[in-house]
C-alpha cells in the first residue's frame, strides 16, 4: 500500500511502542478485563477518554491499558489478547479532522491505522492480517 512519509514514520513509531511493550514483564499499568475500570484509569492521565470495548465474546479479550508516547504525544494504549497473540491499540484524538487509513506489514508485525469518530487508532500485532482486520472492524 502506498503511504505518505508521515504515515510511514508513524507506523514505525507505533511498531516501536508495541515492541517495547513486548519486552516488559508487564505490558499494562492497569490490568483488568473490565472496560469501565480501564476507561476510568485513564481519567486525569489524559485530556481525553478512549473508547474501551469488551470484545471477549468475539475472541478478543481485554488485558488492560497503559500510557505510551507516540507521535510526540502521550496516548492511550489498550492491550487485547487473542489466543497467544497480544494486540496493542494506540488511541488519541484526530487532529482537525485528519483521516488515517494505513495497512502494512513491518518486521513481521501487522500494523493498521484508521480514524473513527474523531479518534485515531493504530493496532499492532503478530496476529494474522485477517483476524486483525476482524478486530479493527469491531472497534
Amino acid at each position: 500500500m502506498q503511504c505518505s512519509n508521515a504515515e510511514a514514520a508513524l507506523s514505525r513509531d507505533v511498531l516501536a511502542a508495541h515492541v517495547r511493550s513486548l519486552l516488559q514483564d508487564n505490558p499494562v499499568q492497569i490490568a483488568s478485563l473490565d472496560t469501565q475500570t480501564v476507561k476510568l484509569w485513564f481519567a486525569g492521565r489524559l485530556e481525553y477518554s478512549p473508547v474501551v470495548r469488551n470484545l471477549s465474546t468475539e475472541g478478543f479479550e481485554l488485558f488492560g491499558g497503559r500510557l505510551d508516547y507516540v507521535d510526540g504525544q502521550r496516548v492511550a494504549a489498550l492491550v487485547y489478547k487473542r489466543r497467544l497473540h497480544r494486540i496493542n491499540v494506540f488511541v488519541w484524538p484526530s487532529d482537525r479532522g485528519a483521516s488515517v487509513s494505513y495497512s502494512g506489514k513491518l518486521d513481521g508485525f501487522n500494523v493498521f491505522g484508521w480514524s473513527k469518530a474523531g479518534m485515531t487508532y493504530w493496532a499492532v500485532s503478530d496476529l494474522n492480517e485477517g483476524e486483525l482486520h476482524e478486530f479493527q472492524a469491531l472497534l
